[in-house]
C-alpha cells in the first residue's frame, strides 16, 4: 500500500517538474539566495543552480516527446477497428500495472 502511494506521488512530482512553474520556482529560489546569502552564492552555488536548471529542461522536453507520443499513439489505436480500446486508457496506470498488461494482451 505504502509502496503504491510512493510510486503515485513520484509520479505527480515527475509531471509537475515538466511544467512552467517548476522553472519559476528556480528562480524565486536564486534571487532568494541571491538577497538573503549572497556571500555563499559561490561558483558550487551557480554549478548546482545550472544543474537544477538543465535537469528541468531536459525533464521538459521528455515531457512533451512523450505527451506528443502518446497523443500519436491515442489516434493510430482509435483509427484501428482490431485494436483494445483499453489500452489507450493505460496513461494513468503504474509502469508495473502497463507491462503486466502488454504481457497478457499480447496475440498470436
Amino acid at each position: 500500500m505504502a509502496t503504491l502511494q510512493l510510486r503515485e506521488t513520484l509520479t505527480k512530482v515527475g509531471t509537475l517538474t515538466s511544467r512552467p512553474a517548476a522553472f519559476l520556482i528556480l528562480g524565486g529560489y536564486t534571487v532568494c539566495w541571491l538577497v538573503l546569502e549572497r556571500e555563499t552564492l559561490d561558483w558550487h552555488g551557480a554549478a548546482t543552480l545550472i544543474t537544477w536548471a538543465m535537469t528541468l529542461l531536459i525533464q521538459r522536453a521528455e515531457h512533451r516527446d512523450t505527451q506528443a507520443l502518446q497523443a500519436k499513439l491515442d489516434e493510430l489505436i482509435k483509427a484501428n477497428d482490431k485494436a483494445r480500446n483499453e489500452i489507450a486508457e493505460v496513461d494513468d496506470k503504474e509502469p508495473e500495472e502497463i507491462e503486466e498488461m502488454r504481457g497478457s494482451g499480447e496475440r498470436s
